[in-house]
């Protein structure tokens, strides 16, 4: 049975992953490696992990993959340049070079870069990366398949069908209509970072009202009814310019664009609304049409929109299909896994082998390194570090105490996530009862913006007791509402509060994971996968009688989230975290010797 590698690189989220015999042996992100976010260079640290992981030499490798066509590609933006010349000439000026002396001969970059590889090396299109990272570890055994982003090659949004090892892709919608491109562009008027800060815009959302929408229907976009439209191109710069609005956008919505950490005003909060209610409706008006040309009762999403869980949770509470199942690495790193996936099955026609437990094949995403505990307790040694290393029950113990203390806790276990959430293996965690907890991460540990908020983890068996969810949601994708009955409702003058002085209101007894509309965007914990994070909860529920702990990425703003201890014990110091769990071994805080030679790291990180 063969070997792939699949790799996607040189635009962003660079990645690899490693498939042996159908099964995910390994898959990262080169950022982690590399402490560079979005790192979009050949993933060569990843790519030595995963032969690592899988105990393999390139040469035992049979195939490598590429998530998308560079030719196809190259072509989509020739046409796009020649459509709108003259305009556009900086912009060609500026992108040719790079298509003309790396980008077009990508092969030749990745044979290179493998040390002159000479095995097979098979591309395929963007979507269709995507599709496959959707459907084949879905646990469906047939299921449509609707996958939206910003642009591949010519496609922006495709639907497929997924049969055993088929999957035939049925239809796209083509650049430069494009969903992504159009939450893209409202996260650049709004003054986030595009390709970064469009989960910035979902959680400002709930602090704004949608009094544009009719506006963005009317003159941004056409809708049909199967969620197909065409942008207004005249509103937008990105065919031809460097920016993603043009001046006759800033004139439709009433002046500039926000500069980037200005103060947000209501306007951006109204304006992050409007374009999310639009988003929905459009994912809604998707899904409805897939579902009514494919007759599917399941389906599986991937692309960056399928990272919004705003959507998702709409999609399996309001759409038409049964089962719902969202690639947790859904933007660009799944490209890697889903070509690897496409040649095992697709291309080579093995077929797929299911668990039969109704389980997926992403093992909980917990696909990345792992350390043992004498490999952690070399380093902290070497780094003058002050700890005690634990027996597995006391060192649960200990932790959920601190948690229950209202202390905040690093924790690094097993093997790290694959995609962009923390799922409790590089997690940073607080209690949800806390009516401090989201001020105190948000601003002294996470170091950023007041008004984001936090995510619980809560063990699958107990879902349904705080949230209005009852079902598996464990790469927390899906936003649902908090209980009605654990809400608590504001009084007319915290109602009349200012968009984000909102949030320091309770709204439930689990005020730090509560946001402003009463949702929450939830991860579900099961035993099977990561069972040492589902007895931390379980040990939290006894001691407080909540299973529910806060659970955001462990790093700081602008850094990706910790891969080794050495990562994760340098953020921990340099934030106000009270604890840090390293496997067996616990630290505090007020323990510990300053760092030496120390940099701030705000000059390590771009904010993002």
């Amino acid at each position: 049975m063969p070997t792939v590698l699949g790799l996607s690189a040189y635009y962003h989220d660079a990645a690899a992953c490693l498939v042996r015999d159908g099964a995910i042996v390994a898959a990262a992100q080169e950022e982690r490696f590399t402490r560079k976010k979005h790192d979009a260079e050949f993933p060569r640290h990843a790519v030595a992990y995963c032969l690592r992981a899988g105990g393999l030499r390139l040469g035992d490798v049979d195939y490598v993959g590429f998530y998308d066509k560079p030719l196809l590609k190259f072509e989509r933006i020739l046409e796009n340049y020649l459509g709108v010349a003259p305009k556009g000439l900086g912009s060609f000026l500026t992108a040719m070079p790079v298509w003309l002396k790396e980008k077009l001969f990508t092969g030749d970059a990745i044979r290179r870069a493998l040390g002159e590889w000479e095995g097979p090396l098979l591309f395929t299109e963007h979507h269709e990366s995507h599709a496959a990272s959707a459907f084949y570890p879905s646990p469906f055994a047939e299921a449509a398949v609707l996958t939206m982003d910003g642009v591949g090659e010519w496609a922006t949004s495709s639907y497929a069908v997924g049969r055993g090892h088929d999957l035939d892709l049925l239809a796209e919608l083509h650049y430069p209509h494009s969903l992504g491109m159009l939450y893209s562009a409202f996260t650049y008027y709004t003054g986030f970072k595009v390709n970064s800060g469009e989960y910035k815009v979902m959680g400002l959302a709930p602090y704004g009202e949608p009094r544009y929408v009719d506006r963005i229907l009317t003159d941004v976009l056409q809708l049909k009814e199967d969620g197909s439209f065409k942008l207004n191109m005249a509103l937008f710069d990105y065919l031809h310019g460097l920016t993603m609005t043009s001046g006759a956008f800033d004139a439709l919505f009433g002046g500039p664009p926000r500069r980037p950490e200005s103060a947000l005003t209501q306007r951006e909060m109204d304006l992050a609304a409007s374009v999310q209610v639009v988003t929905e409706e459009i994912m809604l008006r998707m899904a409805r049409h897939v579902h009514r040309e494919t007759g599917m009762r399941n389906l599986c999403l991937a692309g960056g929109v399928a990272l919004n869980c705003v959507g998702n949770g709409r999609l399996l509470r309001e759409g038409p299909f049964e089962g719902l199942w969202i690639q947790p690495a859904a933007g660009d790193a799944g490209g890697a896994l889903g070509v690897a996936l496409a040649i095992h099955h697709k291309v080579l026609g093995n077929a797929r082998s299911r668990n039969g437990d109704g389980h997926d094949a992403m093992q909980g995403a917990y696909l990345g390194p792992a350390f043992t505990d004498d490999e952690i307790a070399t380093f902290l040694r070497a780094a003058g570090a002050v700890y005690e290393t634990l027996p597995t029950d006391a060192m649960l113990a200990r932790t959920a105490e601190a948690l229950a203390r209202e202390k905040v806790v690093g924790w690094l276990q097993g093997r790290m996530e694959f995609g962009p959430r923390s799922l409790g293996a590089r997690s940073i965690l607080g209690d949800p009862r806390s009516r401090k907890m989201q001020s105190v991460m948000n601003l002294k540990i996470k170091f950023r913006e007041s008004f984001r908020p936090f995510a619980p983890s809560v063990l699958r068996e107990h879902v349904a007791e705080y949230f209005e969810l009852d079902g598996d949601s464990p790469y927390m994708l899906l936003v649902a509402p908090v209980r009605r009955e654990r809400r608590i409702a504001m009084t007319d003058d915290e109602q009349r509060l200012f968009g984000i002085d909102k949030l320091n209101v309770a709204r439930s007894d689990l005020p730090s994971i509560t946001h402003v509309d009463y949702s929450a965007r939830i991860q579900t914990v099961h035993a099977a996968t990561n069972p040492l994070y589902h007895a931390l909860l379980t040990r939290f529920r006894d001691l407080t009688g909540c299973p529910v702990l806060v659970n955001t990425s462990f790093n700081v703003r602008g850094e990706p989230i910790v891969c080794t201890p050495k990562d994760a014990y340098l953020c921990f110091m340099r934030t106000e975290m009270d604890t840090l769990v390293l496997g067996s071994h616990v630290l505090e805080k007020d323990r510990q010797p300053p760092l030496t030679d120390d940099v701030d790291w705000r000059t390590l990180y771009q904010l993002d």
